[in-house]
């Protein structure tokens, strides 16, 4: 049996899941919370044959992502909790990182990778330095398994330089490496993936337009199964409006801020990245808060809905037109993507002119792992999908061992 650990480290947290690549059957998850902090968290599920879960949640202080870390295969290996029996089972360890620069592909780590990945630390620098000491605290423990690095921005490294160029001296490429990268890639990845599977055709004789819609949300455009373009930029603040980014600004609001409020650079940044978005319009994240604001008459809520649905439309046509209209499907993947029937709906009723039909009583159901909401006389497939990143990184880290 050929057992692959999927680890995703934050700068507190620590994601993983165990799973059985014979079957693709999860056979443990967790997330560990709060590490440095007081009291930490860790919350371990243990899937048995049924559906349902078996939940163990203990707080006690983890100082450390080490001592997290070690939490966790504690929780894997002894008790109740247990799903293995040595460390030996696990014979791949696979890596999300949010920023890869310019790789175009998973790496198995070397110190060579590691150093690369110091040096795109200021592209991403909430996610990079925890994601390094996830995979050093990871090497340590397990030894004797072989560790991959799956980039969320590699899938998106296909797009041609007049996508991903932007229209500052070139200077500043060659010397800063300022450019287009994107996000979210290992789940645009998989959707397409899937999505060629529902349409019977080879990915790489595919063309879709995937929404990645969450607290962090994006949108591609696929041609022949390769990202033609995407809405993130140089970081993950590009882009669509999301829970707490504004997305795309005229970019001189940084300087109108800077000059005309007193702030500085970091509360700018501080103010895009965590209190704008749907909070900063309305006061809250969560798409369901929002909805339940609107049922109370709220006009601010009412206004970031439609911000965001018009945003989305306007990515859509946008790369509808990238496509010339040979489109084979739309997708929606990711917790709002995935769950809101609103959303999808504001969004859709607007594209209706360009051959998108929505069937109603299809996207007022819950999707499992995935369902049709087109009606039969839409010119085009809509898709909604379940993403499953931690079967795609563990699918590239086995295809690495």
């Amino acid at each position: 049996m050929t057992k692959i650990l999927v680890i995703n480290c934050g700068s507190s947290t620590i994601k993983y899941q165990l799973i059985n690549m014979d079957s693709t059957e999860v056979l443990c998850s967790g997330l560990v919370e709060k590490i440095g902090e007081s009291t930490s968290r860790i919350t371990h599920k243990k899937f048995p044959d049924t559906d349902q879960a078996t939940k163990t949640v203990i707080e006690e202080r983890y100082p450390t992502h080490a001592e997290g870390m070690h939490k966790a295969v504690d929780m894997m290996m002894n008790g109740d909790t247990a799903v293995i029996t040595d460390i030996s089972e696990i014979q791949g360890v696979g890596h999300r990182v949010v920023h890869g620069g310019s790789y175009v592909k998973p790496m198995v780590v070397t110190d060579e990778v590691k150093i690369n990945l110091e040096k795109v630390i200021p592209l991403a620098p909430l996610h990079n330095p925890a994601h390094l000491i996830g995979i050093n605290v990871a090497q340590e423990i397990f030894p004797k398994a072989k560790h991959v690095v799956v980039f969320d921005t590699a899938f998106h490294q296909t797009m041609p330089d007049y996508a991903y160029m932007y229209p500052l001296p070139y200077e500043i490429f060659e010397k800063y490496s300022v450019r287009k990268y994107g996000a979210h890639g290992t789940s645009h990845k998989y959707v397409a993936r899937k999505a060629a599977e529902l349409l019977g055709k080879p990915l790489t004789h595919t063309n879709l337009i995937t929404c990645h819609i969450g607290s962090g949300s994006s949108v591609s455009v696929i041609k022949e199964g390769r990202c033609i373009d995407t809405s993130m930029g140089l970081t993950p603040l590009d882009g669509l409006m999301m829970g707490t980014r504004c997305g795309s600004i005229d970019p001189a609001t940084v300087g109108f801020l800077m000059r005309n409020a007193g702030m500085d650079i970091e509360q700018v940044d501080k103010m895009m990245t965590k209190q704008s978005g749907l909070i900063g319009i309305c006061g809250v994240n969560d798409m369901r808060d929002v909805h339940a604001k609107i049922a109370e008459g709220d006009e601010k809520a009412k206004l970031a809905l439609n911000m965001l649905t018009y945003r989305i439309r306007t990515y859509i046509g946008a790369y509808f037109a990238q496509l010339n209209g040979q489109l084979d499907a739309l997708v929606w993947t990711a917790g709002v993507g995935e769950n809101d029937e609103i959303v999808r709906k504001n969004v859709l009723d607007g594209l209706t002119g360009l051959g998108f039909k929505l069937d109603e009583t299809e996207n007022d159901k819950r999707a499992g792992e995935y369902a049709v909401i087109s009606s039969p006389d839409s010119k085009f497939k809509i898709f909604v999908i379940r993403t499953n990143e931690e079967l795609e990184i563990a699918n590239e880290t086995l295809a690495l061992l």
